[in-house]
């Protein structure tokens, strides 16, 4: 089974892209949103190898629905077999929503039974297939632009649906920063090496326990990082369940040259256990 990362802000670039890749700054301790700096952040980059090919054909298809900034949103959409009110939204990594995050959701789709999967496409139709590209895509994506899309979303499925999200990388974060936006009717979190919120305030909104899956060799989200937010979510009263792996970032993407499929089968049996519940 498999994997996706993050969310953005604006500013301050050249410090970020100064910094010796020798002693990095985990990426946790920017600022809310600061995709511009992470984008042009040698170490961040570094931390992702250009995808191996990857090709899907399978069940799914793209749909539309509007934004409240005006525009459309795309997705790739399982619908449930029989009618139902439960929905799963898939965060892409950084690279976007490409064919490894569709068979993701299909994977998800495949195992949970009647629950809609909805994959958002965050980047409105680029993907990257190299570092450079898509650190320029996330760059250039403004943090409205994703905020519109989530909340697009969260109006397609409805007001009775209930809502679990999974995402890595960048994704990782967004699943996050999702489960804040749907407020009562979420019922699930499943974040890989994302980088978490830390705002004691803002996490006591959660609704939700969160299912987090790192890697103890990720330099970006190191362990430190992943303690304070423990220690963040204990604080806001919020239920959190750690999984640690010997592993990279980016571990659970089969596309990744440093991809560990062990770590990554073990990752997929908690999160699909973890969200089987959360359903029931």
């Amino acid at each position: 089974m498999k994997k996706l990362i993050l969310l953005g802000g604006m500013f301050a670039m050249q410090a970020f892209v100064q910094r010796p890749v020798e002693a990095p700054i985990p990426l946790c301790v920017t600022s809310d949103h600061d995709m511009a700096m992470m984008g042009t952040d040698a170490h961040f980059i570094s931390l992702h190898e250009a995808p191996l090919p990857y090709h899907y054909v399978g069940k799914g298809e793209m749909i539309t629905f509007p934004t409240p900034d005006g525009k459309t949103a795309s997705g790739f959409f399982l619908k449930s077999a029989k009618k139902s009110d439960k929905w799963l939204l898939v965060y892409q990594e950084w690279w976007g929503l490409n064919d490894q995050i569709k068979k993701e959701a299909e994977t998800y789709y495949n195992d949970l039974g009647d629950v809609n999967v909805l994959a958002l496409d965050m980047y409105d139709g680029q993907v990257g297939t190299t570092p450079q590209e898509a650190g320029k895509i996330m760059q250039s994506t403004p943090k409205e632009r994703l905020e519109a899309i989530t909340k697009g979303a969260l109006t397609y499925v409805g007001s009775k649906a209930k809502i679990a999200s999974v995402g890595w990388c960048f994704g990782g974060m967004l699943s996050l920063q999702s489960a804040l936006a749907e407020g009562k009717q979420a019922v699930g979190c499943v974040m890989y090496y994302g980088r978490p919120e830390l705002d004691v305030e803002k996490l006591k909104s959660l609704n939700v326990d969160v299912l987090g899956i790192f890697g103890s060799q990720d330099t970006g989200i190191p362990p430190a990082t992943v303690a304070k937010f423990e220690e963040s979510m204990k604080a806001a009263g919020k239920g959190v369940t750690i999984k640690m792996y010997d592993a990279v970032h980016g571990f659970a993407n089969p596309s990744n040259p440093k991809h560990d499929p062990v770590a990554t089968a073990d990752a997929y049996k908690n999160s699909i256990g973890y969200l089987k519940k959360k359903f029931s």
